[in-house]
């Protein structure tokens, strides 16, 4: 998975691949009641507490509830996903929940009682594991899977909360959105986040710069934006804090890298949303080149992935190197010539200098165009994303060595460290 920062003044933004999380979570369950009784003389006996247990689950009932809302989701009917509300909040969150699903165009949404995984509250209700899956129809071909947490009450027969734990919380699940769907691309906005139209604009210009580059199969582009930094984190089903600092993530639907599974681009609307209208633009260009590609299940170099996403992305942006290598060059002059082209440990979010990283990681792709030509370039950045060794891609296509690449590529670094040192 690819995540992006964006640091205004060279607009790089450090990658990062997350750790699925599938683990069922315990809920706090209230197990403990008072027990009063009489201490003597003229005070009454109070009867202990009456403590719901396991025995008061009703998981047949659960099911039942889960499948008149599937049908309600198929079916568009916003009223019947409303009666299945355990109080006012959640009746209009259901319904707009079908509203949701329906702008989106989301198809083949099941929604399946796993186990339960808390004891039953003193008012009833618990908390349970729901295998869910969706995909956006007519722009993908396989379905997202996840395991979403659905709180249940009047022993089962509504449903009272959705999402949290340490299961996923997709968007469209967690709360009220804001949908947009032309023929090539879907928004799926958590109210009050993101300007919808804003964020469909920057997608549809993201595709049309991918586009220049990657051809016709640059078709189509979900993106979606939670309501929060914590709300991605819970999209993604990863640790909550893990990508507070980042501006756009690209990964599977569902959070998962499974080869084939729909990939969309998650943005940050806590980190998005502060851009200027120009890095926010390479950050989408960049981001759906990774979504068209399918790059978060890819075993290649990080450099060469996240290299080549920048290149598109940077390909027609008026902006001097002094703003896209900038940090690179200041620390050519400061520390020399790196050794050896960036690593995924350069490239990883936490690591001390990712910015220049980055700038050197697009450097290489700019330096391969360069000597090669664009058309090469895209070649060489195909055959490693079908498994193709790069040291044999680059004797067979462009007649040069890894060593040779890296000599070049060191060419460009003293280059630019020098122009304004």
């Amino acid at each position: 998975m690819r995540s992006a920062l964006a640091e205004v003044p060279s607009v790089r933004r450090p990658v990062r691949r997350a750790v699925r999380r599938w683990a069922a979570t315990v809920s706090a369950g209230l197990l403990a009641a008072a027990l009063i009784s009489g201490c003597g003389g003229d005070e009454p006996y109070v009867a202990p507490t009456q403590v719901p247990s396991t025995d008061d689950l009703q998981p047949a009932a659960a099911a039942t509830t889960l499948d008149a809302l599937q049908r309600a989701l198929r079916r568009d009917d916003a009223d019947a996903a409303s009666a299945l509300g355990a109080d006012d909040q959640m009746s209009a969150l259901l319904g707009s929940i079908v509203e949701s699903t329906t702008a989106a165009g989301l198809d083949d949404v099941t929604l399946r009682y796993i186990t339960e995984n808390g004891q039953v509250s003193p008012d009833g209700a618990w908390t349970a594991t729901v295998a869910a899956t969706w995909r956006v129809g007519g722009f993908e071909e396989r379905a997202a899977h996840a395991d979403v947490a659905f709180a249940f009450a009047d022993d089962g027969k509504r449903i009272a909360h959705i999402g949290g734990g340490a299961d996923v919380t997709p968007v469209w699940l967690g709360g009220t959105t804001d949908v947009r769907r032309t023929d090539d691309v879907v928004v799926i906005a958590a109210t009050g986040t993101l300007p919808v139209a804003s964020v469909l604009a920057e997608a549809q210009e993201a595709l049309v710069v991918a586009r220049r580059v990657l051809g016709a199969r640059a078709d189509r582009l979900v993106v979606e934006v939670p309501s929060s930094a914590a709300a991605m984190d819970a999209a993604l089903g990863i640790d909550r804090g893990s990508y507070a600092g980042v501006a756009a993530i690209t990964t599977g639907a569902d959070g998962s890298t499974v080869p084939g599974r729909p990939v969309h681009v998650f943005l940050n609307p806590e980190v998005y949303g502060d851009l200027e209208p120009v890095p926010a633009q390479v950050v989408m260009s960049h981001e759906a080149v990774h979504a068209l590609t399918d790059a978060p299940a890819s075993g290649a170099e990080a450099w060469l992935l996240e290299g080549f996403a920048d290149y598109v992305a940077l390909r027609d942006v008026d902006l001097p190197r002094s703003r896209t290598a900038g940090q690179i060059a200041e620390q050519v002059r400061r520390d020399g010539v790196p050794d050896t082209l960036p690593t995924r440990a350069d490239l990883d979010s936490q690591a001390p200098h990712v910015g220049a990283a980055y700038e050197a990681a697009w450097l290489v792709c700019v330096t391969l165009a360069e000597h090669f030509g664009e058309d090469a370039l895209v070649r060489f950045y195909d055959a490693a994303l079908g498994g193709a060794d790069l040291e044999r891609t680059l004797r067979g296509q462009l007649g040069w060595t890894i060593a040779d690449l890296t000599a070049a590529w060191q060419d460009e670094l003293i280059s630019i460290s020098t122009v304004g040192g």
